[in-house]
């Protein structure tokens, strides 16, 4: 089965000359999905672009943990572990290559995960391993992903 997923980018950088020059125009866009807020970016900031704005890798990165997480919650209920809160602080790895091409070489996702009641850490720690094999995302990269979860129980 397959599914069709849509976006509209718009390039927001014309100051007025377009890409007249190099040095002319603004690396930002919108991305505006219906029905959803639309959201402005701009490319990496140690490309010149606004360090206040999302940019690509940010958006895949969290596309990444985000997927992660909603598998994990998913695999934790079937396996009655009551998570009561979740989140991530992932970092991606990349390099540039001398002519500017750019890549992921990994990612690790750091979830800290609370749990109520006494289950068994084992078990919760084992279902971050099995999400590779199902999250869409981490199916979609070709850089190797690792997990560092904390647990946190509470009663």
């Amino acid at each position: 089965m397959s599914h069709q997923y849509t976006s509209h980018i718009v390039w927001t950088g014309n100051r007025g000359e377009g890409t007249a020059h190099y040095r002319s125009y603004d690396r930002t866009w919108d991305i505006a999905v219906p029905g959803k807020p639309v959201m402005h970016c701009s490319n990496d900031p140690l490309l010149g672009g606004d360090p206040t704005k999302m940019n690509p890798e940010d958006l895949l990165l969290s596309a990444l943990s985000a997927c992660h997480m909603l598998w994990y919650l998913h695999y934790a209920s079937d396996s009655g572990i009551a998570v009561t809160h979740y989140a991530d602080s992932p970092i991606g790895i990349g390099e540039v290559e001398r002519g500017g091409a750019g890549r992921f070489v990994s990612a690790t996702l750091r979830p800290v995960v609370t749990i109520r009641g006494h289950a068994d850490l084992r078990v919760a720690q084992a279902i971050h391993h099995r999400i590779h094999e199902v999250c869409f995302i981490a199916r979609s990269v070709n850089f190797p992903i690792f997990h560092e979860p904390r647990f946190i129980q509470e009663n």
